[in-house]
């Protein structure tokens, strides 16, 4: 029987839609009346084994994302359980946590202690984050010296090489030139292949199908398939035309 690294079992999630920053900020002191509201997710209950690389498909809105946050731990549901069981890296906001002000090698360890790690093992994978980043002399430079894509490279250059049970990528980042895409790709493959467990967000048809096994399509937060990733875009496929 295989090992569940992820279970969600009826979890729901809801936002209050503000009209601006300044609503969100007096929402933190006084409880807004005849809010908006999104529910991002309804009653959605599904199950991960070990190893198993899973493609999560549906429009914008449909919750895809949420269900990722809820996995990094960056977003908690309001009704429901979720278990996640291993070391998660996450391919979506990239440059989260990092400082302007510090160089790249020394972000490597902010993000390193951020994500859980100790020194040993950040000194351990620090020397294949800097090759994979291909930053140059730039790595000991201040990262507000950086461009975004370099940003962006040395974050998923991180998160990559961390050594994650869980890996959970959302193919809309864009991450540096085409060869550099390409090496992220068949890092994201070589990682299948070794039996981390990945979640692959994306509207690229054909990377999902090459990547993943099995597909969870969602749409307006409920999960309406879970199973064959061809009969998952079938379903997808069959709606549109509903429309």
């Amino acid at each position: 029987m295989s090992e569940t690294i992820i279970s969600f079992k009826n979890v729901s999630k809801e936002y209050i839609l503000y009209k601006n920053n300044q609503e969100r900020f007096k929402a933190l002191f006084k409880k807004p009346k005849n809010a908006k509201k999104n529910k991002a997710l309804k009653n959605v209950s599904f199950e991960i084994s070990k190893g198993e690389s899973i493609g999560i498909i549906g429009d914008n809105g449909a919750g895809k994302s949420t269900i990722l946050k809820m996995i990094t731990g960056v977003a908690f549901p309001d009704e429901g359980e979720i278990e996640v069981h291993g070391k998660v890296a996450a391919l979506l906001e990239l440059t989260a946590g990092f400082s302007m002000e510090m160089t790249g090698r020394e972000n490597i360890y902010l993000k390193g202690y951020i994500l859980g790690l100790n020194d040993a093992y950040i000194r351990q994978i620090e020397d294949n984050i800097i090759e994979f980043a291909q930053l140059g002399d730039y790595i000991d430079q201040p990262v507000r010296t950086y461009s975004s894509g370099m940003r962006l490279r040395l974050g998923f250059a991180i998160n990559i090489n961390i050594e994650p049970d869980i890996l959970v990528v959302d193919e809309a980042l864009s991450v540096g030139d085409a060869s550099f895409k390409k090496k992220c790709k068949a890092k994201i493959a070589e990682i299948i292949k070794s039996g981390v467990t990945v979640l692959y967000v994306s509207h690229n048809q054909a990377g999902v199908k090459e990547l993943c096994s099995r597909a969870l399509y969602m749409k307006k937060g409920a999960l309406l398939y879970d199973g064959d990733v061809d009969k998952a875009y079938e379903a997808y496929e069959a709606d549109k035309v509903k429309k």
